[in-house]
């Protein structure tokens, strides 16, 4: 799985939710393959770089070396 096959899914699911909805990167992952849970470091990796806000509790984190779950969205 390449890095652009992710960032384009994360950035269909962020434009899907629309400014201002979140989604878990669970969801990526889980459109990119049946057996997703590998995936979940590298989605996370290639969010921490795209052009979107990663949260947790509400307060913006680091979708890369945040520690439990986080939720994505478009920045703005």
């Amino acid at each position: 799985m390449s890095d652009d096959d992710i960032r384009a899914v994360l950035m269909d699911l962020a434009e899907e939710r629309g400014a201002g909805s979140t989604f878990c990167p669970s969801e990526a992952a889980r459109r990119l393959s049946d057996d997703w849970r590998p995936l979940m470091d590298d989605v996370r990796r290639v969010a921490a770089g795209a052009d979107l806000v990663a949260t947790q509790g509400g307060t913006p984190v680091d979708a890369a070396t945040a520690k439990g779950p986080i939720r994505l969205g478009l920045r703005g």
